[in-house]
């Protein structure tokens, strides 16, 4: 417990507040969303085969399929109708590499959302030293904000080819035993596609994330000339800062000759001294 304080202690944990970290807690938690949704999914469809001699049918052949989509390796057997004899096939289509891609933009996002959080909170001054820090964040984020619309379209039409390559009734046309109108082909239940369809939801929710953050890591940079210090000013900073100004405004030290020139009132009332004594004469004292 006690580390744990510690550790506490060292972060600032503030930035949570604003704009900028909150963002980056909601990127790294909506990347997990992303990539879980897609990369953990698996669903199944099946079909029924009902021949003409009964005993050769297949009322329930379930089809298996997961991520990353390779349809094309997914084999079935499904019965030919003339005998015992039954063929394997396979489905249509390779969708795994618009899969990939937004999976794997997905976990880059997690790694550096997490990344720069952390930065924010333990090494903030690491962070805006000699601007790099926020520069790079800059650079980071808008290649992010692109790669997360480029993958969430891609998956998007992805999706919908995985779609009809495993619609139950395009699939049944696969099958031999099919194109006889004495055997009867049918549907029993498609894929579930709710999760799949959450994961191109999420993939357009972390661009607009991605694209909304762009301004406030830009106000984190050199380039923005209109936000606020970058650098917060404590009270003691404020009130030694007011100190100098006050020194400095009374008078100036001049180095060559040595002397300090007054301008102040300090000055004027010396400038009136000699002046009265220069008019009105010495002064003669007489002892009473």
């Amino acid at each position: 417990m006690e580390t744990a304080n510690q550790i506490v202690s060292l972060g600032t944990f503030q930035v949570l507040k604003l704009p900028l970290g909150f963002i980056r807690l909601l990127e790294w938690l909506f990347a997990i969303f992303a990539f879980a949704t897609c990369g953990g999914y698996s669903g199944q469809l099946r079909v029924s085969v009902d021949c003409v001699n009964k005993t050769d049918s297949n009322l329930s052949i379930g089809i298996n399929f997961a991520y990353p989509f390779r349809l094309n390796w997914v084999e079935f057997d499904v019965p030919t109708c003339e005998g015992r004899r039954q063929e394997r096939l396979y489905l249509i289509g390779d969708f795994s590499s618009s899969a990939e891609f937004f999976v794997t933009i997905a976990v880059f996002a997690f790694l550096y959302s997490l990344l720069a959080t952390v930065v924010y909170i333990f090494f903030q001054n690491k962070y805006r030293e000699n601007n790099r820090g926020p520069l790079i964040d800059f650079i980071v984020t808008v290649v992010f904000s692109f790669m997360w619309l480029v993958s969430s379209s891609a998956w998007a039409k992805g999706l919908s080819d995985v779609k009809a390559a495993t619609d139950p009734d395009e699939v049944v046309l696969l099958m031999s035993a099919c194109k006889v109108q004495a055997n009867k082909c049918s549907s029993v239940y498609g894929p579930r596609w709710s999760g799949l369809n959450t994961s191109v939801v999420f993939g357009y929710l972390n661009f607009v994330l991605w694209a909304g953050n762009i301004w406030f890591v830009f106000k984190e940079t050199g380039w923005h000339k209109g936000g606020p210090p970058r650098y917060p000013v404590s009270s003691s900073e404020k009130q030694a800062t007011a100190f100098n100004q006050q020194v400095y405004s009374q008078g100036t030290f001049d180095q060559a000759g040595g002397a300090f020139t007054g301008t102040g009132d300090f000055a004027q009332s010396e400038y009136r001294q000699v002046g009265n004594y220069a008019t009105s004469g010495p002064i003669s004292y007489t002892s009473q």
